[in-house]
């Protein structure tokens, strides 16, 4: 695949990982600590891929590089937010072992990006 596939691949897998979670919240019972939980853990998980959107469209190599450093970043805190929910007994283990190994595969992801990109403008 050719690098705009590539990065049009990324960006359809990164909003279907937000889409993922917000189906699994929306089976949360309705409680405080599920509403304050369900909105973290939605703006973190549908954050990462619009900052990865931003990140595509960045005009430097600079730019792209603290763009990816967001995506990391809410990947990272989605995680956060999945353990949380799931250590609550919130969620099971079922429902959250799809969601934390696509979001460590997409975190991986970003970090070989953001090593690629660093590599690349150090030269």
């Amino acid at each position: 695949m050719h690098r705009a596939g590539d990065i049009k691949a990324l960006q359809e897998r990164m909003k279907r990982f937000g889409l993922a979670v917000i189906r699994v919240t929306e089976g949360l019972p309705d409680t405080r600590a599920t509403r304050i939980l369900s909105s973290q853990i939605i703006d973190s998980a549908t954050s990462s891929g619009a900052n990865y959107r931003a990140a595509c469209r960045a005009r430097s190599k600079a730019e792209l590089i603290a763009k990816m450093g967001i995506v990391e970043e809410e990947l990272d805190e989605t995680l956060y937010w999945l353990e949380v929910l799931q250590e609550a007994s919130f969620i099971s283990e079922q429902k959250a072992e799809p969601l934390h190994k696509e979001a460590n595969e997409l975190l991986s992801i970003v970090v070989a990006s953001i090593h690629t990109a660093r590599k690349s403008s150090s030269r």
